[in-house]
């Protein structure tokens, strides 16, 4: 298990946001917890320099290539990126320094996985350069994928059956607890501990982390299989957990 850093743009700003509150129709609905004066450019260097691998930037809506590519520039082959990304951009994104690609979206059709996309993804730029995003949220006793910026439900549960069918396309999976995204009041344990049982892939857990002691609990859960991606907690992005303890953490 390991830290994962993150950058997320919104507006071309990197920022903090409640997960829950996107929303296409109306900006007035959009939570920010915090908007940075660093520039996403900015943040990749730092994580290039603490030599932390594996994080990815989101694009989260329109306005956000500009500032996308210049972190990629800034940490070439140490980012993955994610946010309206199709079978015509991606192999860009990869030439223009992304170690992988993050689809949700595209490869949804109707609630399912379009196996068609994700064949046609894979040929394009390779397993081993795609990453699934299975972001979720609780409805009964279940988790479903969501997609458009986490506003829409599908019907593709979260399941040991399809985790294991998912991965033979793709190299790794995120997954955003959507309901607790950027609320920093605890990490979904139900989700971490199912997904340290069935996942068999490296996986990236985010969603929740409130204090220093959620890497351990992470670890703990995730059987050591999860890593964990912390956001507005960290105090690079106006919350409380000092991101140097975070990068020095060694489980």
């Amino acid at each position: 298990m390991k830290f994962r850093p993150c950058i997320d743009l919104h507006d071309g700003k990197v920022k903090q946001i409640v997960g829950s509150s996107l929303n296409d129709d109306s900006s007035d609905s959009l939570v920010t917890n915090f908007e940075a004066e660093m520039s996403a450019a900015d943040y990749a260097r730092l994580y290039a320099k603490d030599s932390l691998t594996g994080g990815h930037v989101i694009m989260l809506g329109p306005g956000n290539e500009e500032a996308a590519l210049s972190a990629l520039q800034a940490y070439p082959g140490g980012l993955q990126l994610g946010g309206g990304i199709n079978a015509d951009n991606a192999k860009k994104y990869i030439e223009a320094g992304a170690s992988h690609v993050i689809v949700t979206s595209y490869v949804f059709q109707n609630g399912q996985i379009d196996f068609e996309r994700l064949s046609g993804l894979v040929k394009l730029i390779g397993k081993e350069r795609l990453v699934l995003d299975l972001s979720c949220r609780k409805r009964g006793d279940t988790y479903y994928v969501v997609t458009d910026r986490w506003q829409k439900f599908t019907s593709y549960e979260i399941t040991k059956h399809n985790l294991d069918e998912l991965s033979a396309y793709c190299d790794e999976f995120l997954i955003h607890a959507v309901d607790v995204e950027g609320l920093c009041r605890g990490i979904e344990t139900e989700l971490v501990e199912k997904l340290g049982e069935w996942v068999t892939i490296p996986t990236t857990y985010a969603g929740g982390a409130s204090q220093y002691s959620d890497l351990n609990l992470v670890k703990e859960l995730g059987q050591g299989k999860i890593d964990l991606t912390i956001g507005s907690a960290l105090d690079i992005f106006g919350g409380k957990i000092p991101y140097r303890d975070v990068v020095q953490w060694r489980g």
